[in-house]
């Protein structure tokens, strides 16, 4: 068995970037998939999937990447649209993993569908009314839901949904998994997630999400704790 990824692989690459984020199931290589706080060039990203064919940088499930990724070893993650797409019993163990593989400064970004916004446009529109167009095609409830179903229905079955998230539940999952403090926020039908570690500090992070529509995750300048973010009891 290989050794797990470490910060001493990374040292190897191409280019020495002071900070490197993790992109959990990354899918096929492409710079609009990362977000915008880390394409910046204080970044490097390492690509994580479960499917060897897209050719990440690590091939591992993100409920388990002991043996494939060392302790603290990343400075951030990225999950954008991933946990959706796991059994409930193994949202906790993501999210222990997330926070396993990140530095004690560290933090994780993390979206997914919001259920209550999906719920409300059912309330006004119906199930089967087009919500918006993505690159895939029409989106309507169903797809938010339970899956893209044009993307199942030529056989890409993992596009299959297997749970959901309310804005409450994620936040109580992602303490659960060991974080010290979740920020929130909601984007149109999505839940946006910064994930932050004990020793992660607010005014770290700004310049990175000035730009992006997530900076409002991170509050005003003068706050550094508490505002939008949930903490443990």
């Amino acid at each position: 068995m290989n050794a797990p990824f470490s910060m001493a692989d990374l040292a190897a690459g191409p280019f020495d970037a002071p900070r490197q984020v993790l992109n959990v199931g990354c899918g096929p290589a492409h710079p609009g998939k990362l977000h915008p706080a880390f394409r910046g060039l204080g970044w490097r990203e390492v690509r994580l999937d479960i499917e060897p064919l897209v050719q990440p940088d690590i091939v591992a499930s993100i409920v388990n990447m002991r043996g494939a990724v060392a302790d603290a070893s990343f400075d951030a993650l990225w999950s954008s649209h991933n946990l959706e797409h796991l059994h409930a019993h193994d949202v906790p163990r993501a999210m222990a993993e997330f926070a396993r593989v990140l530095r004690p400064d560290g933090f994780a970004l993390v979206t997914c569908p919001d259920v209550e916004a999906v719920a409300r446009f059912i309330l006004d529109h119906g199930i089967d009314e087009v919500a918006y167009c993505s690159a895939a095609g029409p989106v309507t409830p169903i797809d938010m839901l339970w899956g893209h179903g044009a993307s199942i229905e030529a056989g890409f079955g993992f596009m299959a949904h297997r749970t959901g998230f309310t804005l409450a539940s994620l936040a109580r999952q992602v303490l659960a998994g060991g974080f010290a403090e979740v920020r929130m926020s909601r984007s149109r039908y999505a839940l946006w997630a910064l994930c932050l570690m004990p020793g992660c500090r607010l005014d770290a992070l700004r310049a990175d999400f000035a730009e992006t529509e997530q900076a409002e995750l991170l509050g005003p300048e003068e706050e550094e704790e508490g505002g939008v973010g949930f903490g443990p009891a």
